[in-house]
């Protein structure tokens, strides 16, 4: 884990409570952390979900795998120990949209475990949903919308994760998305309902 370089800096608490962001919002502040297979559906039902939200005029914000990498992260790989920093930076980021009251939707492939555990270590009870996007490899090379997986095969993409690299799933998730059996649709759905059965959202408005 990496450890911080400088030892004359300390945390400043803003004059702007969690308690009080929220209340303006009207809702919870959270993470949702969407994991699973790359083509599982991560990104498209993560992008159907923040519609709804905002929709009702809910504050929320989605930090895309892909996105991420152009800027904050550009300057990592998908080397096991890269992969694990890309976790842990976003999980950073993640942490500080939740205690501003918003809804993070993050779409990572996140295939490590350990990541995913050591992102819901640094948050507060029930501020981190893991929610797995469970399809088939055979669905997700199916859609293959990149051509990463045909890639994969052919020896081209190294260290991707399904193929050549390993993917842990969730052993105890918040919830499961089962893309294969269900549409990207349906899966948003029963995404924001179980926000408003858990409490982080309230019903939708008549």
């Amino acid at each position: 884990m990496s450890q911080t370089k400088s030892s004359h800096i300390v945390w400043h608490h803003h004059t702007v409570t969690r308690e009080e962001r929220e209340k303006i919002a009207g809702h919870k502040g959270c993470t949702i952390w969407l994991t699973g297979l790359s083509a599982s559906g991560k990104s498209t039902i993560g992008n159907l979900l923040d519609a709804a939200l905002a929709e009702q005029g809910l504050r929320s914000f989605i930090l895309d795998g892909d996105n991420v990498r152009h800027g904050l992260n550009r300057d990592l790989g998908f080397s096991p120990a890269d992969r694990t920093e890309n976790i842990r930076r976003i999980g950073e980021v993640a942490k500080l949209f939740t205690e501003a009251g918003v809804i993070v939707i993050t779409a990572f492939i996140s295939p490590y475990r350990a990541d995913r555990d050591q992102v819901r270590a640094i948050m507060k009870a029930g501020d981190f949903l893991e929610v797995l996007v469970d399809a088939p490899l055979a669905v997700c090379e199916q859609r293959d919308p990149k051509g990463l997986y045909k890639k994969a095969r052919a020896g081209e993409v190294k260290e991707f994760t399904g193929i050549s690299a390993p993917y842990e799933a969730p052993e105890k998730p918040e919830l499961v998305l089962r893309t294969g059996d269900h549409s990207a649709e349906e899966c948003a759905q029963q995404l924001y309902d179980h926000l408003v059965r858990a409490g982080y959202i309230a019903s939708p408005k008549a």
